[in-house]
């Protein structure tokens, strides 16, 4: 190749310098040199030609992915099968599809005696496998299990104390104790220090009185109210009596346990009122209600009071010591909601990336003249559609085990820096994986045709089930700027002498250069070798972060000047969501990098280098105008990261039966007929009547 000085060079210098590298990427990637022919079949369909191809070992590379909580899935997949009765139906109504989620719920816990509550918070991540394992069943169920045991059981377990986990843990455990998790109300959702639901206490009866004010504080959205939950953990301000002029002092929002509706009878409680939300968009099987509170009265040991009690003479006492610690201690315990999100969401684009890609090598369509039709996979449009997809649900499968790896330390330690870092990691892999998935459903579901568009095939329940996955536990924008606001918190920290958390200290190396000139030769290499170097890639991921980081803090600086803190925020605020959505990107390639290098099978490694730098260089294309604007990659080079692109997604989909086959989903999601590894077309014909 011609030395990254060298002047201008001729055609036929640039298509020898061309040959020179498709022959080293070939050695590269595989034993079999590329000749002229080969080389074309990269750029056409690829018809009677003999593909070179990565032996893939199957084995290692499923185990590598399965991790050692497979077994417990494999209960659950067992006993689903066992019960066909209790899997989901095509076309199902609402109320059916709710009654049918609440036995299957009930069945998992009772007849299979698999019990997620007595994980939350001693094994997370086995929790979290018992939810993928369940969310491909039926991401009803995966969700409405989340309410029970996540959201109201966690919020008995992390935010109140002895007294209530001796009162609840077992009923919540059986499902003798549904519950809700009453947070968001109609006028507040994200804002939750804005939430007008008051708890007031009564010293004479040595009650709360909980009350919804106004019609903007009926909380909204609740799943388990309309049908099944029998309590609810409230959200709400609470008020004390005071003995000066105000009379009353808000304390800020706490979290109550509320009877809702009478155990044996199911009877709506008095001053309860509960309404059905209705007919959504998906997640049908859970049942959303809204509910009002008119004076109810419940005793003041309901109050969950980790972080802050009522005496019986009305006395506050907490240990933090302001409003704001308690609210941020109390939402830092309600996290895993999050860590659950980012979690299932990857498993959710597995099952359709495994559907679209089996789909795709078995449908033929077209070809060379006089020669058999091909496989839709072969041509280059389908590739760039579902190759880089591929990979990304595997960058997201190693992110996501990361951060429940980080979670579940953080539940051990309590260390205070790990709060944070989980904090913005789980807000900023939720928002940026919810997002990914829900573009790319409809990306599959595209991809194969009209049908794709067969309810049968899951497209479509699938993408309706999944899309309230960007808005709940915190919609993708507001998450976003959280992750934003603590990247620049960690900048000025980082010049104020400031230590940096774990996740975050790329930040403290690649600052110290974001102002200096790119290196002009190292802009120009061209190599194979060099593009397909981690340290290239995530230089590159890093460098992008880092720039954005330092002109948005100086953009905020100049407009705070004039518009004030908020004003200068609103200002810049697709800047800052540009600067989260890189630096997650950034934490996801590290991740995936680390994950690749600890693979102790040398074949299953390979396998996962191609992948990852597919990962890496289709990201870095992608964006490739904000390094040429900076001259971080010359012309030459980006030419070269396009055509290396071009090649790893031909090789990956040469490989593309074996890693999805890797994910080793079971029976249920290969029911889409379009997915099965043969004989797909028999199946379509039978469900359809023939």
């Amino acid at each position: 190749m011609a030395s990254p000085g060298e002047p201008n060079r001729t055609a036929e210098d640039e298509s020898q310098a061309a040959a020179r590298r498709i022959e080293r990427l070939s050695l590269h990637l595989t034993p079999i040199p590329l000749d002229d022919s080969q080389g074309v079949e990269m750029e056409t369909c690829g018809a009677g030609k003999a593909k070179a191809k990565i032996e893939v070992d199957m084995g290692s590379l499923s185990l590598y992915m399965r991790k050692k909580h497979r077994e417990v899935q494999e209960r659950v997949f067992e006993y689903f099968n066992s019960r066909p009765e209790l899997q989901t139906p095509v076309g199902i109504s609402m109320a059916d599809h709710r009654d049918l989620c609440m036995k299957q719920l009930v069945g998992l816990v009772r007849e299979a005696g698999i019990r997620p509550f007595r994980f939350v918070n001693e094994d997370p991540a086995k929790y979290f496998a018992i939810m993928e394992a369940v969310g491909s069943v039926d991401v009803s169920l995966a969700i409405k299990m989340g309410v029970q045991f996540s959201l109201w059981g966690g919020s008995v377990i992390n935010l109140g104390t002895k007294k209530h986990r001796d009162r609840f843990f077992d009923g919540i455990d059986n499902v003798d104790y549904p519950g809700c998790f009453a947070m968001t109300e109609l006028h507040h959702g994200s804002n939750v220090q804005g939430l007008q639901t008051t708890a007031t206490f009564d010293p004479i009866t040595d009650e709360f009185i909980i009350n919804t004010p106004n019609d903007g504080a009926i909380k909204w959205w609740i799943g388990n109210a309309a049908v099944h939950g029998k309590f609810a953990t409230v959200f709400a301000k609470l008020v004390l009596p005071t003995h000066d002029s105000r009379k009353t002092a808000d304390m800020g929002v706490h979290a109550f346990i509320v009877p809702i509706r009478d155990l044996k009878s199911h009877k709506t409680l008095p001053g309860i009122e509960i309404h059905d939300c209705g007919h959504k968009v998906g997640l049908n099987g859970v049942d959303n209600g809204a509910l009002r509170f008119r004076l109810v009265r419940i005793p003041r040991d309901n109050l969950l009071d980790r972080f802050g009690e009522v005496s019986r003479d009305g006395k506050y006492k907490s240990s933090l010591p302001s409003i704001n610690k308690r609210f941020a201690a109390t939402l830092g315990e309600l996290v895993g909601g999050r860590v659950g999100l980012a979690y299932s969401s990857a498993s959710v684009l597995k099952i359709a990336s495994t559907i679209a890609i089996r789909y795709s090598l078995l449908r033929q369509q077209f070809g060379p003249p006089k020669q058999p039709e091909v496989s839709i996979l072969d041509y280059q449009s389908q590739q760039h559609k579902l190759m880089p997809m591929l990979a990304s649900t595997y960058a997201f499968h190693f992110s996501t085990m990361q951060l429940v790896e980080k979670y579940a330390q953080m539940k051990k330690t309590h260390d205070e820096e790990l709060v944070g870092d989980v904090h913005a990691l789980s807000a900023g892999l939720k928002a940026y994986i919810t997002s990914y998935t829900a573009k790319s459903l409809s990306t599959c579901r595209e991809a194969c045709g009209g049908h794709g568009y067969a309810v049968v095939n899951r497209f479509g329940t699938l993408r309706n089930d999944h899309d309230i996955f960007q808005t709940f536990e915190g919609d993708n924008t507001v998450l976003l700027q959280q992750v934003a606001a603590y990247l620049l918190k960690q900048y000025k920290e980082k010049f104020q002498g400031g230590t940096l958390t774990v996740t975050w200290n790329y930040l403290r190396e690649s600052m110290n250069t974001y102002l200096s000139q790119p290196n002009p030769v190292t802009a120009r290499w061209e190599s194979a070798d060099h593009l397909r170097d981690p340290k290239f890639q995530l230089d590159a991921f890093q460098y992008r972060t880092s720039r954005l980081l330092q002109s948005v803090a100086v953009r905020l600086r100049k407009h705070t000047k004039n518009l004030g803190s908020f004003g200068a925020w609103n200002r810049c605020l697709n800047h800052l969501l540009t600067l989260a959505e890189s630096h997650i990107e950034s934490v996801i390639l590290a991740q995936f990098i680390e994950a690749v290098q600890r693979c102790p099978n040398a074949n299953t490694q390979a396998t996962l280098k191609l992948v990852c730098d597919l990962y890496a260089l289709d990201r870095i294309w992608n964006d490739i105008g904000t390094y040429r604007n900076v001259d971080y990659v010359a012309p030459n080079k980006a030419k070269a990261i396009h055509k290396l692109t071009e090649y790893l997604c031909f090789q990956v989909r040469n490989i593309a039966q074996e890693l999805v086959d890797a994910f080793d989903l079971p029976d249920h999601v290969t029911r889409a007929p379009i997915a099965m590894k043969s004989n797909a077309y028999s199946q379509y014909t039978q469900y359809i009547g023939f």
